[in-house]
């Protein structure tokens, strides 16, 4: 398989939206040198171990494990709830967002091809009781997804969903429903599932959750909603070849996070807007703005030093968001650079007819194809945020299917990473969430954090009072 997205990034430079506002050639030949050091380096601790995020699309035989895991069990259960938060659900969700229907969970079983799909992330009591009220427990597949079994969120909607699971069908018979996705050797939840017997799948060790998607905790969900995991794999492995030259100019992956850099830094558009013409790609969006965000916004450089840097990511969706964003983006403060999403060729095809003779001003749409008019509507905001100055580029997909979801996972992976080294920070890790993780176990009275507690509960210094609250 060969790589197919197409990028055109004009729109993105000085000579289309004027030199305050567009990156430069003379710009990206200042950071060509940077970009090769920091290929070379990725190499060098590539072949010494590192970076194994890059060897997740060489993984086929554990895709073939999952599939046919989830052959032998997707006719066995009518619902499967993922449980996980951030990476260890957007992946997924995005996945089946892109290559399954729209409704998918309103489909017959014969049509769905495999159980309805839930996801329990937020610890949102309303939604976590809902579910369990929607769901069939007795056929109900639950797999949780937590390297290391810590995080606060996916453990408790995990107990819960344990909890309803033995009451409907039995301690017995809930251990041979929960399937979990963990760590291979350590944690809270490889020692649960040990001790339960649940049935496992590895959490790749020395890969950040947020570089996960192409693992057993993207692909086993994935798996059992009838998505072709081989051809993401082969995607991926596509765009990773495509990825291989140095050259900023060559490389996609590197052009992309040269673009996002220097237009941050040397422009000041600090807000990163992902617009795809696609509800089916709305999720990628989704899952690269934790991508960005998590892995770019660092209060420290790799040096120590206090940068505070990252560029704040959007997402947006087109043509929806013609309606409610673009007039800020065109007309507001210029501070974004936009990446629109555009879709050669649809996987339905919708003819408007029936305009009425009378009102001749709708006559321009008496046999428009729907997909015609949403790729125009694509090509027009690109004109528009161009006539406007506004920084934009354009990737093209010929068509949506396993192997695009693939490209777009390890193009943005790799992006990710080469921007946190022409930031000067590590896109590994998250220092700033643990600072609130540590915060919610103490709040909640975990054995350890009683000094915290009790930092976090004290009354203000000067006994003042600053909530408002009903008479």
């Amino acid at each position: 398989m060969q790589s197919r997205l197409t990028f055109d990034y004009r729109n993105a430079t000085a000579q289309a939206v004027g030199p305050e506002n567009g990156v430069s050639k003379t710009m990206l030949d200042g950071v060509a040198g940077k970009v090769r050091a920091e290929h070379a380096r990725l190499q060098r601790e590539h072949a010494a171990g590192a970076q194994r995020w890059m060897d997740l699309p060489d993984n086929t035989a554990l895709a073939g494990e999952i599939n046919d895991f989830a052959n032998a069990n997707r006719g066995s259960y009518s619902d499967y709830i993922l449980i996980g938060i951030g990476g260890s659900s957007l992946g997924a969700i995005a996945t089946v967002m892109a290559l399954g229907h729209p409704y998918r969970n309103l489909l017959s079983a014969e049509k769905r091809g495999g159980p309805r799909l839930f996801v329990l992330d937020n610890p949102d009591p309303e939604k976590v009781k809902a579910t369990l009220d929607v769901v069939d427990l007795k056929n109900t597949l639950v797999n949780v997804v937590t390297k290391s079994g810590q995080t606060a969120e996916t453990m408790a909607n995990f107990l819960v969903a344990r909890n309803a699971l033995e009451a409907a069908v039995g301690e017995k018979q809930a251990a041979k429903q929960i399937v979990a996705t963990t760590d291979p050797k350590e944690g809270l939840l490889r020692q649960m599932a040990d001790a339960e017997g649940y049935r496992t799948f590895p959490v790749p060790p020395g890969v950040d959750g947020r570089q996960t998607v192409l693992s057993a905790v993207g692909l086993l969900p994935a798996a059992f909603c009838g998505v072709d995991i081989d051809g993401m794999l082969a995607g991926a492995a596509a765009m990773r070849a495509r990825c291989t030259s140095d050259d900023v100019f060559e490389n996609p992956a590197y052009l992309l996070a040269a673009l996002a850099v220097l237009a941050d830094q040397k422009l000041g558009k600090k807000m990163l807007v992902t617009m795809p013409y696609s509800d089916a790609l709305y999720g990628i969006a989704d899952w690269f703005r934790q991508l960005w965000a998590e892995s770019l916004g660092k209060r420290l450089s790799i040096d120590g030093e206090e940068v505070f840097a990252g560029q704040t990511p959007i997402k947006a969706l087109g043509a929806i968001d013609q309606h409610s964003q673009i007039q800020l983006y065109t007309e507001g403060p210029n501070d974004k650079l936009l990446s629109l999403i555009e879709v050669d060729r649809y996987r339905a095809e919708v003819e408007v007819t029936g305009v009425p003779a009378n009102i001749p001003d709708l006559a321009y749409l008496e046999g428009a194809e729907m997909g015609q008019l949403i790729d125009r509507e694509c090509s027009a905001t690109a004109w528009a945020l161009t006539q406007a100055k506004r920084p934009n580029f354009t990737i093209t997909v010929p068509e949506i299917d396993a192997g695009i979801v693939g490209e777009f996972f390890y193009l943005h992976q790799l992006q990710t990473v080469m921007a946190g080294a022409l930031y000067g920070v590590n896109p590994f890790g998250q220092p700033g969430v643990e600072a609130g993780k540590n915060a919610t176990y103490a709040l909640m009275g975990r054995e350890g954090y009683e000094g915290l507690r009790k930092e976090l509960t004290a009354k203000p210094a000067d006994g003042g009072e600053y909530t408002l609250a009903p008479n």
